[in-house]
């Protein structure tokens, strides 16, 4: 009988190695990133390298069987296994599940060592791309004892069971594939259906490595609504003896994409809202716990989520467990993006058969995502086959499901790399990193209209916040109140629109990004709707909340922002309720409806004032206080930045650096302004490149020749000084004296006056 022992206690890890000798260390208990802490500060200076874990293995303490599996479920990003001194497998990808069998180096007492390495190479992917790449075995490594006529262990590492559940009418057809090794003639199958409370409803005896059985009146899984799971249990038995066994929970559904309806699920309309999830959390990295797992999957159904985007690699088992027990539907994906790489084929290939292999039986998994933001630098003809070839093998390993990719915005409408995956969705953040929120309903009419037949989503939108506050909130200043806003806009254009099949906010937490410098706290990635320790729900949570959950409730926005200077305050308030009260120092000053379930109160802003929201029985407190100046505790200053926002001279009348391109460009000086800038960056650009310094992105932007193309509705949302500290990610920097050279000539630029 099949015996799994865990192994994640007791090792010894060293750092910066590739002595699998070495016999002292740090003692740690797995799963263990050394990236928690360095991956997640900033600089993009987090040690990529290689480095040992090492255990003692007794055999007087482990269970006794025929054969032995070290079964790692996750060691990114590529890693050696040498059992006894000898090396026994290599594994390339860092975010699923491999196996090696070390049967025949057992002894008495048996030396593990593996060595895990994430450092940079051109074959194994991710290598470039918005978030850490945290090094470490950072999931459970167990030993599976089994007998030598075993479900299969070698394949990808699957779990030797796969299952194919059909919806025919009120029935379901549910067939079942096991793949064994060293099965006898005298050894038998044993198929057995359950239900959800484990009673057994069907079994089947045979020496046929296929079962077939029929569900009458099937129950099925119906996502939020109803999520119900039935169990397959296959046993190998011989003499009446259970040899091994494996199982897996299942479920009976039908759904379709619908270019026009977007997602059915059971013959209904089931429109997929929710969020994408990065797995990892401050101060862990990506070694998660189970609560860890637990507490993500609450916070996901209390914003009222029906579809997760699992990104950009594949996620823990547990995980997909609770997305399959909790109703949601889910994108996943591996890891092939943002930059192409010819030597990386064969690591896409074994990646996406081990997401498929592992996580077949999955329920809530829909599509599977062939890449994300590949074509950035443009599609080629080698990028173009890899598509192929991968969507080929996915239809080939899964002929239930459909593929799709995440497109990023400057890939055109019409690339050919759109028409390979059976739908698409496209990466969009218009109103935070270039144009204006407005545009992204039309973006997506105009795709709908030409290209009726391709079911179109928004795979990734939004914009970062942290604790800074205004009450003119503008884009890229990083505030709550923005988020909050930019939300409750895409909000009102995307689900009003049906024929979008999913949108999956980017992203539910805050993550780690070693890279990134914004928002003045480094290393991070702000666009969560949760902050990174899951401590905190920004105002934009909410917003999808009254929108999504059926669980009424009644949240004030802003109650982290008290001291105002303003004489009139706007209030916002979120709920799922028709009609909200707001009560100040216990006066109320009027009761709202709102279809939108965006409720807003103007507020006079004397002394200090309590604020209650009420709606029902539910009520949500805060305070607002008058103040003669501006408390800069909520202004960003962000560290190392050439120059700050309000240290820049802006007439009223005139242009400065802090206006928006758009704007500039709106009257003929301004254009020719913009054109010498362009030329000014083209050189800068030259010189990076001469002197051999990397780009970030993958692609140039050039300002001069963006004039008059599709790239200035990107650009055109961003203010010059804004634009000028993203450069430098493109290693394109101007000093302060530029800046402010740049700023004086702005100053001589009048604004084109409102046309009535």
């Amino acid at each position: 009988m099949r015996n799994i022992f865990n192994l994640n206690e007791n090792w010894m890890f060293v750092k910066d190695t590739t002595d699998i000798s070495v016999r002292e260390g740090e003692k740690i208990n797995l799963p263990h990133s050394w990236n928690a802490i360095d991956g997640q500060d900033g600089g993009n200076d987090y040690f990529r390298g290689p480095c040992l874990y090492k255990k003692t293995l007794k055999k007087a303490f482990i269970p006794s069987a025929d054969l032995y599996y070290l079964e790692i479920k996750g060691a990114n990003s590529s890693a050696d296994v040498y059992v006894g001194g000898k090396k026994l497998a290599h594994h390339d990808g860092g975010y699923s599940t491999w196996r090696v069998n070390i049967t025949e180096e057992i002894a008495e007492e048996t030396e593990i060592a593996i060595i895990v390495d994430n450092s940079a190479n051109d074959t194994v992917y991710p290598q470039m791309a918005d978030f850490t790449f945290y090094g470490g075995i950072y999931r459970d490594v167990n030993l599976v004892c089994v007998n030598k006529t075993h479900f299969d262990l070698d394949y990808y590492g699957g779990p030797g069971l796969k299952i194919t559940p059909t919806v025919e009418g009120t029935d379901a057809k549910v067939e079942v594939e096991v793949y064994t090794t060293e099965l006898t003639e005298n050894q038998k199958l044993v198929y057995t259906i359950y239900d959800k409370d484990e009673n057994e409803l069907q079994k089947i005896e045979t020496s046929d490595k296929k079962a077939t059985f029929e569900i009458k009146d099937v129950h099925l899984w119906n996502g939020r609504k109803d999520p119900y799971l039935y169990c397959c249990e296959v046993e190998i038995v011989e003499n009446d003896e259970v040899l091994d066994n494996v199982c897996n929970r299942f479920g009976c559904r039908s759904f379709k994409i619908d270019p026009n309806n977007g997602f059915i699920l059971n013959g209904e309309e089931y429109p997929l809202r929710g969020v994408s999830r990065h797995q990892d959390r401050w101060g862990v990295g990506n070694a998660l716990l189970p609560e860890h797992h637990r507490e993500d999957i609450d916070l996901i159904m209390e914003v009222g989520a029906t579809t997760i985007r699992l990104a950009h690699y594949q996620h823990d088992q547990y995980f997909y467990d609770l997305c399959d027990e909790k109703g949601l539907v889910i994108w996943a994906e591996i890891p092939y993006i943002s930059k192409h790489m010819p030597g990386g084929r064969e690591n896409t290939i074994s990646q996406m058969k081990e997401l498929v292999t592992q996580n077949y039986n999955h329920p809530s998994i829909v599509v599977w995502g062939l890449s994300n933001e590949i074509s950035i630098g443009g599609s080629d003809d080698d990028l173009l086959e890899n598509h192929r070839i991968l969507n080929d093998l996915v239809h080939e390993m899964d002929k239930t499901r459909l593929t799709t990719i995440a497109a990023v915005s400057m890939c055109k409408m019409d690339d050919p790399y759109l028409q390979i995956p059976d739908v698409v969705s496209y990466n969009h953040y218009f109103g935070w990193y270039g144009g204006d929120t407005t545009m992204n309903g039309p973006w997506f009419d105009k795709f709908h209209e030409m290209h009726p037949n391709i079911p179109i989503g928004c795979s990734e939108y939004g914009c970062e916040a942290l604790n800074w506050h205004t009450s003119d909130p503008k884009q890229g200043d990083y505030t709550e109140e923005y988020q909050a806003y930019y939300h409750e806009e895409l909000i009102k254009q995307f689900f009003c629109r049906k024929y979008i099949w999913a949108t999956h906010v980017w992203n539910m937490f805050d993550f780690g990004a070693d890279a990134r410098a914004e928002g003045g706290e480094n290393g991070q990635n702000h666009k969560g709707l949760v902050t990174m320790d899951r401590k905190y729900k920004k105002d934009a949570f909410y917003a999808y909340k009254a929108w999504l959950s059926d669980d009424p409730f009644v949240h004030l926005c802003g109650k982290r922002y008290v001291d105002r200077t303003e004489d009139v305050t706007k209030v916002t308030v979120y709920s799922n309720l028709p009609e909200v009260e707001l009560f100040v120092n216990g006066e109320s000053i009027g009761k709202k409806t709102a279809e939108d379930h965006f409720f807003y109160f103007d507020v006079p802003n004397v002394g200090e004032s309590t604020i209650v929201a009420k709606a029902g029985e539910f009520s949500d407190e805060g305070k607002i206080r008058k103040v003669a100046e501006r408390n800069m505790d909520y202004v960003l200053v962000e560290k190392g930045a050439v120059l700050n926002w309000f240290d820049i001279d802006a007439p009223e009348g005139r242009f400065s650096l802090n206006d928006k391109i758009s704007d500039i460009m709106s009257c003929t000086r301004g254009k020719l302004w913009f054109a010498g800038v362009g030329l000014k960056m083209k050189k800068k650009m030259n010189a990076s490149k001469k002197g051999g310094e990397k780009k970030s992105g993958g692609f140039d932007v050039d300002l001069k020749d963006a004039q008059g193309s599709g790239m200035m509705d990107m650009l055109g949302g961003f203010s010059v000084l804004r634009l000028s500290s993203m450069m430098g990610m493109m290693n394109i920097s101007f000093t302060k004296e530029e800046l402010l050279k740049m700023n004086k000539q702005l100053n001589r630029i009048r604004k084109p006056k409102n046309k009535k």
